[in-house]
């Protein structure tokens, strides 16, 4: 039987709102809302699971939502660092329009004063106010004071840390494991069995502090028994479930019953770890006789850090990693997965977390709200295997457009020109077919040169000065 958001999703399409009360009454049962589940990792590469290629790293679970959804090839995230690209994802905005990217940080830090504004409406927000229980499990990185925290922005409840792993570091503590040394620290290498104490991250309960510097080790095991937890206790009624995982960013941590399990070392263990905390969310859905009531969204923040090579993870085919805009910074893994309503198949339209927004508030039949200027409805792709309707896709690096993707070309623009207040492209790809980014086709495509010129010009007259949070200290 289709549920309920895909046939109102054909109705809207076919224009037969009549249909809907047939089927309702043929039916005989009350309809629900569908649940939404968002499960993000954090700076997994494009090419970490095995069912995009890689050779090494087993990921059955997300192999088998990719064989059983929608696997799309060409999906980014909102920007290629945390803070901003979580910004996105949540407001269905690109990151300059509310001060979320900084001109002198990347993200925000715990001395940061700055976060997500009270005024931006995010997923969470649209949904409780439609009568949806939501709740976060897992880092945040948006605001870790008090009036920023997730509580504040549409979450019920929150269990997690504020911002990533490898901040409040202990030097004192290290230098003492350490023989008065920082160990391998931003040399290019995290330690191979790094320890937690090294770290004093809040894990945090709603506003309070649970525990100073938690064991790392457990914390994908925690954050997956928290959202199994919350699967269970709302299954009958409409929930969100936003699952941001801390890993793999470094410092790389897994639990012991995956110490080992990966040919991959010790990146390969957390991801497979990661894995398998994804297989717990799909079988609580089934046991609990509600996945084919559920949306689930897997993705990750951006790309691999490369710059810790054995454990920044893989861009696949893909140039560059975390922190560029070269697309292995910011096209990333993304499957969506609902059982009876998307079929399976790989999409090779254009996608983005930005377009979460849009996308949920047609599958749940709420109006959009106004502030979501960047944000694509991708239902008609996701039920009806459409095109899809986003064919562009802006890459900020801090406040400055680095490159713009419209249709199969990307093209890059000279950073020091932008900082003059010049336009000037250096650089086209054709992504189709050379999505490594290695071939420069700007004298052969001056059309495309001039195009992508002018988009880059109205896009930046389109965009009205914000705080820049992550400045505010």
């Amino acid at each position: 039987m289709l549920c309920l958001p895909h046939f109102k999703s054909r109705c809207v399409v076919l224009g037969c709102v009549s249909v809907l009360f047939t089927y309702l009454s043929l039916c005989g049962e009350e309809s629900r809302q569908p649940n939404i589940v968002i499960i993000v990792a954090d700076d997994m590469g494009y090419g970490d699971m095995s069912c995009n290629g890689h050779p090494t790293i087993r990921t059955p679970h997300l192999d088998r939502m990719a064989s059983e959804g929608q696997k799309w090839t060409n999906f980014y995230a909102a920007a290629s660092v945390c803070t901003p690209s979580r910004a996105g994802l949540l407001t269905g905005r690109y990151p300059i329009r509310n001060g979320m990217c900084s001109s002198v940080y990347q993200v925000l830090f715990p001395d940061s004063t700055g976060g997500l504004p009270a005024n931006e409406i995010t997923i969470a927000e649209l949904l409780r106010d439609v009568g949806y229980r939501t709740a976060m499990v897992g880092k945040w990185h948006l605001g870790h004071l008090p009036e920023y925290l997730p509580i504040q922005h549409g979450f019920d409840s929150w269990f997690g840390i504020p911002y990533s792993n490898d901040m409040d570091m202990d030097r004192d503590t290290v230098k003492e494991l350490n023989g008065g040394s920082l160990g391998e620290w931003h040399t290019g290498q995290h330690w191979n069995e790094p320890k937690s104490e090294y770290w004093r991250v809040p894990l945090m309960v709603g506003g309070q502090v649970l525990e100073r510097g938690p064991d790392q080790r457990q914390l994908t095991q925690i954050y997956t028994q928290k959202s199994v937890e919350f699967i269970k206790e709302n299954a009958g009624q409409p929930f969100f479930l936003y699952l941001a995982h801390s890993m793999p960013h470094v410092p790389l941590f897994r639990s012991k019953e995956f110490v080992g399990s990966s040919t991959a070392g010790i990146y390969g263990d957390v991801i497979e770890e990661l894995d398998w905390s994804v297989g717990e969310v799909l079988k609580a859905l089934q046991a609990c006789g509600i996945d084919k009531d559920t949306l689930v969204l897997f993705t990750s923040d951006n790309g691999p850090w490369l710059q810790f090579k054995t454990q920044g993870g893989s861009a696949g085919p893909l140039r560059g990693g975390k922190g560029t805009t070269w697309d292995g910074g910011m096209r990333v893994p993304a499957i969506f997965w609902w059982p009876g309503t998307i079929e399976a198949a790989v999409i090779h339209g254009i996608g983005s977390t930005l377009d979460l927004m849009a996308t949920i508030a047609s599958v749940v039949d709420v109006e959009l709200p106004l502030c979501a200027e960047d944000s694509f409805d991708l239902t008609e792709t996701l039920f009806n295997c459409g095109l899809s309707p986003r064919d562009d896709m802006i890459f900020y690096r801090h406040q400055t457009i680095e490159a713009i993707r419209r249709g199969r070309f990307k093209g890059h623009f000279d950073r020091t020109a932008s900082d003059r207040g010049e336009i000037q492209l250096c650089a086209l790809y054709d992504l189709n077919e050379d999505p490594a980014e290695r071939y420069d086709l700007a004298g052969m495509y001056p059309e495309q040169v001039s195009a992508l010129t002018e988009l880059y010009r109205t896009h930046r007259a389109g965009i009205v000065p914000a705080v820049d949070q992550l400045a505010r200290r």
